[in-house]
Parts: C-alpha cells; structure tokens; sequence
C-alpha cells in the first residue's frame, strides 16, 4: 500500500511520502504526524517543496534542515528498520510564477540537495534534480515542461506527466524493500 501526504504551499511543513502496510491514509496537514499515525510503515520518500525559498517563504536552509533531521528522529523512533529516502528539489528557475525562479531560491535548493545527497540523514537518494535538470540552462529540461496538457505551458516548477515518470524512475525499489527486524 502506498500512502502519499502533499499540501500546496506549506513552508516549513514536512511533506513525506510514506508507504505503509496499512491502509489509514494521513489526513493532517503536519506531515511528520501523518507519517507517524500510519501503522507498518516500511520506507518514506521525502520530497520537500521548494516553496519554503520562494519569495514568500524566505526560509533558511539550516531551518529546512533542522526540520528533516527533527521528523527522520521520530519516524525512525516509532519504526524499526523504517528506510527513509530523501528525494531532491528540482529546479524553479526561469518560473513563471514570480514567486518562484530567483538565483537566491536556486542556491537554497541546491545547498538542500548537497545534505540530501551527502548530510548522511537518509538511507538513500532519489535524485529529482538529476532527473529533471537541464545542464545548460539550470532550469527543468525542456521536454518535461508542461505544453501540451491540460493548464497551459505551466509554471516551469511542475513538470508533465513524462517527468514525473522520470523523477518516478530515478528511485531505486530496492531502497523501499523493509530492513528485517531482529528480536533478542
């Protein structure tokens, strides 16, 4: 069973994804908590939202990491052998919403994917920013910019249906199997 918890626009709210193997879906928007009021659960995918660095966030980095660090201690408190996967932020930049695209936006993002990929907080990578990232123009690669579906050109923070299935594949399954549980 797979769990997902997501709100549009929270800063500095934490926005997991957990698989369970229960079917109670998390309704609260403290996403720490709803990960924490499912039962079974086996592996989180975090991606947080890039909204806590847009311009009406203004959050530091080090307080979206002390936020991570403070949810992965309870989850892991609650489950034994949970594996927590840290998903990176993917790129805003060239936006078209005025909120969002800033070179400072983007160097917090990028400082965040740095203790993601190398913080040591996570049991493994999903590499989002890797998936999705034009390396010549710093912005979502081309063909994963909405275009041809339903809303328009899109916001160039969201990608199509084609990069979500590449953000989708750049998790590793074997990173959600359970860890055993030895008893004594």
């Amino acid at each position: 069973m797979v769990s997902t918890s997501a709100c549009s626009g929270p800063r500095r709210r934490l926005s997991p994804v957990a698989t369970s193997r229960s079917a109670s879906p998390a309704k609260s928007r403290d996403y720490g908590r709803d990960v924490l009021s499912l039962s079974g659960i086996a592996a989180v995918v975090w991606l947080e939202g890039i909204n806590d660095f847009s311009k009406n966030g203004h959050a530091p980095v080090e307080a979206v990491e002390a936020g991570m660090k403070d949810v992965v201690g309870r989850i892991r408190a609650k489950f034994a052998g949970v594996r927590i996967i840290g998903a990176t932020l993917t790129s805003a930049l060239g936006s078209t919403n005025a909120n969002h695209g800033s070179p400072e936006e983007d160097a917090k993002r990028k400082a965040l994917n740095e203790f993601i990929r190398n913080g040591g907080l996570f049991d493994g990578v999903a590499d989002f920013d890797a998936a999705t990232l034009d390396p010549q123009t710093g912005g979502m690669r081309a063909e994963f910019v909405p275009g041809s579906t339903t809303g328009g050109p899109g916001d160039k923070i969201h990608p199509n249906r084609v990069g979500y299935l590449a953000m989708g594949s750049a998790i590793d399954l074997n990173l959600l199997a359970p860890i055993p549980v030895t008893r004594r």
